[in-house]
């Protein structure tokens, strides 16, 4: 699940994520937008898909998907496919 997304990010000059490859999580994804005033239209359009608690620690900012054991594959291609939809219309 979480190579899913981490490949969606780093294939991607809209997202970044700010941690080194060989430290990432499984569980927890942070990611950035190339702007971070889209920051809020990002969270109101993904909640409004169903994809809710995406609001990144506010140490780091930005955004963070939490992919515990119990989310579904099926959840975190919905994200990315909404990620990828994002990036085109606000890139």
């Amino acid at each position: 699940k979480a190579k899913t997304l981490y490949d969606a990010i780093d294939s991607s000059d809209f997202y970044s994520n700010p941690v080194a490859e060989k430290y990432r999580s499984w569980m927890n994804v942070p990611f950035l937008l190339a702007n971070e005033e889209l920051n809020g239209l990002f969270l109101e359009k993904s909640s409004a898909q169903n994809l809710i608690t995406l609001k990144g620690h506010r140490s780091v900012g930005g955004m963070r998907a939490s992919i515990y054991n119990a989310m579904p594959q099926a959840a975190i291609d919905s994200l990315v496919g909404f990620m990828k939809d994002f990036e085109k219309e606000n890139a």
